[in-house]
C-alpha cells in the first residue's frame, strides 16, 4: 500500500504560517533542496489543498524553463509537470486542469482509494488546511516536519483538529546547517 507522507515547516511553536499566511520566516536552503528531491523520487503523488495547488500551479509548471532556473527549480519542475496531482477542495473545478484530480467530498473513502493503487508514495506539501482535514480522518502515514529556529507566537496551527491520540515513532531526525530539523515520524 501507498504512503501518504506530510510534509510541513513548522516553527518551534508549532505554527505553520503567521497570523496571515505568512511564510518568509521558512529556511530553505540547497541542502533541503536536495533532500526533498530524494522523497519526491519515491513519490508519483502530489496532494494538495486548493490555494497550495493555485500558488504551485502559477509557478512549478515553467519555474524550469527559466534562463536562470536553479538545479532545484529545474527538477522539481520535471517532477511537478509529470506526477499526478490531487487537489482537495470544495470550489475548485477539475474542468481544464491537466493530470489533476479533485476531491470535493467523501475525502477518507476517495484518499484510500489512491493509496490502494499501485505505486510509489504520495506526498502533501504545505496545505494546511487540508492536512487538517486528511489528520482529522487519520490517513496521514508519514510525518516530515521541518522545524525551523523561529517563535511566531500566533499564526496556523501545526495541528489544528486533531481530535484523538495518535502514537507516533521516531523514524530518523536530520540537521540541516541552516538550523533546521527534520523530523520523521511513522504511525505505530
Amino acid at each position: 500500500m501507498r504512503h501518504l507522507i506530510f510534509f510541513m515547516h513548522s516553527s518551534l511553536d508549532g505554527f505553520v504560517a503567521g497570523p496571515k499566511g505568512e511564510m518568509n520566516w521558512i529556511k530553505v536552503d540547497d541542502e533541503i533542496f536536495d533532500f526533498v528531491a530524494t522523497m519526491t523520487d519515491k513519490a508519483d503523488t502530489a496532494l494538495y489543498g486548493r490555494t497550495t495547488y493555485e500558488m504551485m500551479q502559477g509557478y512549478w509548471p515553467t519555474a524550469g524553463d527559466a534562463p536562470d532556473a536553479s538545479k532545484h527549480d529545474k527538477e522539481h519542475s520535471a517532477w511537478y509537470k509529470q506526477v499526478p496531482k490531487v487537489v482537495l477542495s470544495t470550489t475548485l473545478s477539475e474542468e481544464g486542469l491537466e493530470n489533476t484530480t479533485v476531491i470535493s467530498n467523501q475525502l477518507a473513502d476517495n484518499i484510500n482509494a489512491i493509496k490502494q493503487q499501485d505505486g510509489k508514495n504520495i506526498l502533501i506539501f504545505g496545505s494546511p488546511r487540508a492536512s487538517h482535514s486528511l489528520l482529522a480522518e487519520g490517513l496521514v502515514d508519514e510525518f516530515w516536519l521541518f522545524v525551523n529556529p523561529v517563535l511566531l507566537g500566533e499564526g496556523i496551527q501545526l495541528f489544528k483538529g486533531v481530535k484523538e491520540i495518535t502514537q507516533l515513532k521516531l523514524a530518523e531526525a536530520k540537521t540541516f546547517s541552516c538550523g533546521v530539523i527534520g523530523l520523521h515520524y511513522e504511525k505505530k
